[in-house]
């Protein structure tokens, strides 16, 4: 693993890259971080990605708040005062336009590593990084061959920036897996994404795991191992089979 600054349109993104063993070059994946940002958990993460033969770029995208204290989800989830930091002060700062702007940035400096395998990349994110993920997607058509999402919150909803509305630009294959009683991924927004995914012509495939919003990751109260493990098979087989033909 190394840490570098990504010059974005903003400021420096500070960003983890991991690289598999060996030599390259290899096909790029672009990890969104949920809303508890880089840590321990997250970059596990990336370091289990790039064992699979990824080359792995982690970016921090609450940069242009400055420093902020690490998040534990156990602090956070019981505490008040910094639950409100994260909610009124770093969420905001990673609007879809701000990290879109960012992922521009971004595939460039893919684009310019000579260990990374030119053609489409991939995205995956979680809870609000799986929003991201997908209005990558669609953002970013042309560079973005498989985009997954996982308990992604509000990514088929009434806002103007809601990914749904992106699925005609869509050219990448999607994965999306929510959890059972996810407020921000309730079944109505299931089917309103199913269809709009559909009517646009995206190979896709949506699915509701049996657990509960969060469950990908060890640090988090209601992590699941089984459902995690799930999500490792499915983003793999996403992965391996369109960014490594």
């Amino acid at each position: 693993m190394s840490k570098i600054d990504i010059k974005t349109r903003d400021g420096s993104c500070p960003s983890h890259i991991y690289r598999p063993a060996g030599t390259g070059p290899w096909p790029a994946v672009i990890v969104y971080m949920d809303a508890l940002a880089i840590r321990p958990a997250m970059l596990e993460l990336g370091e289990r990605l790039a064992t699979h033969g990824y080359f792995v770029l982690l970016p921090d995208l609450f940069y242009r708040v400055g420093p902020y204290e690490p998040m534990d989800p156990k602090v956070i989830f019981s505490n008040p005062e910094k639950r409100k930091v994260m909610m009124e002060k770093l969420f905001p700062s990673a609007s879809s336009s701000n990290v879109m702007s960012d992922t521009r940035a971004f595939l460039d400096f893919l684009a310019a590593q000579p260990d990374v395998k030119q053609g489409g990349i991939g995205t995956t994110g979680y809870c609000m990084g799986g929003r991201l993920s997908l209005i990558a997607a669609g953002t970013y058509p042309d560079s973005i061959a498989a985009a997954a999402s996982y308990h992604g919150g509000n990514i088929a909803n009434d806002a103007p920036d809601s990914p749904h509305l992106l699925a005609p630009k869509m050219k990448a294959r999607v994965y999306v897996a929510g959890a059972i009683e996810d407020q921000s991924f309730p079944d109505d927004m299931k089917a309103r994404l199913e269809k709009a995914l559909t009517d646009a012509g995206v190979d896709h495939k949506i699915e509701t795991y049996p657990a509960r919003h969060g469950w990908v990751f060890p640090d988090f109260p209601v992590y699941d191992a089984a459902a995690s493990e799930r999500h490792w098979q499915s983003m793999l087989a996403l992965f391996d089979s369109t960014l490594k033909r």
